[in-house]
């Protein structure tokens, strides 16, 4: 009994040691990230992780409900698009055509309505914020420096960073997109209460506005900016400007760092479902115009479906040549996708737990052409 007392009183000291620690070299978010996906047996973000943050709601306006094609789910998945969902977890597989509901199915107790985390797909919507703070009049353009509402950023090459850079991954910072690494700065930035702080660490060693480099870091910053701009909270003004007006059936929810600092986490975390994703792309595959109405500028909405440095990247939208035809994606972490096919009028929307294995930052995973090829096969079928 004596040396189990004893025992114990070693751990609690070992313990309250590594959490002072852990506070004393800056480094306390561990203590979240072990407690919020660690200790639960996962090695990164899940799709129900939403549940053990902060978070803000979107609320809805008047629900637009899409109409079911003429053939809807008259097709059967094909036997490569079943195996792929079965072995990479997919939760949500839809496909629209001509702005109908040609397919849907839904998987692992989830439904047409149930919420999961989009992760990176975020970062479509708040490059679409910056094309509505343009079109508003509160940025001036894409060449605006980000110095002029973060002046943190106002000397030396920072002071070349613009708000497109930002939007379009050229930021030139130090930002380093590890996912998997409890000490990166990505880490941090997921479960830090205090986000804003992060990001004035950042440093800019590289010359902005030269190339691509897929950072998140450059969303979160592009999120201060539209918020020093508008005056408004990230949240907010995407439920006013596109959750609201896009008709959104179902309320959704926006991580943010922290009841207290309340900044939203804007390079991911946006909770809702497939088919209200899917409005998102059916708003950029008609150039900003939703139900008659120029809802974004489609003068900026063509800009960001084009390339800038890097072929798979735009502003704000991956970029991915296919079988001839040019496909646009939003894309998140583990295979969120909402993909589009603009000129077939097609639109494809996979969630799930994973993808295939990685293939790098800023590559594609073979699952994206998988989900592509399948869908057209089923919608040839009918043809």
């Amino acid at each position: 009994m004596k040396f189990l007392k004893k025992l114990f009183k070693i751990i609690a000291v070992v313990f309250a040691l590594t959490i002072a620690v852990l506070y004393i070299t800056d480094t306390d978010y561990l203590i979240k990230a072990v407690r919020t996906i660690y200790m639960r047996g996962y090695t990164t973000a899940f799709l129900d992780d939403y549940k053990r943050f902060d978070n803000r709601t979107l609320g809805v306006g008047t629900p637009q409900a899409w109409p079911n094609h003429k053939d809807y789910n008259s097709v059967i998945e094909t036997e490569v698009l079943q195996k792929a969902n079965n072995d990479y977890g997919t939760i949500a597989y839809v496909i629209i055509k001509n702005d109908s509901i040609w397919f849907e199915n839904y998987y692992d107790n989830y439904n047409a309505n149930s919420k999961s985390n989009s992760f990176s797909m975020a970062k479509s919507y708040v490059s679409g914020l910056l094309g509505k703070a343009i079109m508003e009049g509160h940025i001036k353009s894409l060449d605006q420096p980000v110095s002029d509402f973060l002046p943190t950023f106002n000397e030396g090459k920072a002071a070349k960073m613009t708000v497109g850079d930002l939007s379009s991954m050229a930021s030139g910072t130090n930002w380093d997109e590890a996912y998997y690494s409890p000490l990166s700065i990505t880490t941090r930035a997921y479960f830090d209460d205090d986000l804003e702080k992060v990001m004035l660490g950042l440093k800019v060693v590289n010359e902005p506005g030269q190339a691509f480099k897929y950072a998140s870091g450059d969303t979160q910053m592009l999120a201060m900016v539209i918020e020093k701009a508008t005056g408004k909270k990230l949240y907010n003004y995407l439920e006013e400007s596109f959750w609201k007006p896009l008709g959104a059936e179902n309320e959704a929810f926006w991580q943010v760092d922290s009841d207290d600092h309340d900044l939203a986490k804007a390079y991911c975390c946006i909770a809702s479902n497939a088919k209200d994703f899917a409005r998102f792309g059916k708003l950029y595959k008609d150039y900003g115009k939703w139900n008659g109405k120029q809802v974004l500028d489609s003068a900026f909405v063509s800009k960001s479906l084009k390339p800038r440095f890097s072929s798979v990247y735009g502003y704000g939208w991956w970029l991915k040549k296919h079988n001839g035809k040019d496909f646009k994606m939003m894309r998140g972490h583990l295979g969120q996708y909402v993909i589009v096919q603009p000129e077939d009028n097609v639109i494809i929307v996979r969630l799930g737990h994973q993808k295939s294995p990685d293939a790098g930052i800023g590559s594609y995973t073979s699952d994206i052409s998988l989900y592509i090829d399948e869908a057209y096969k089923m919608l040839n079928s009918k043809s």
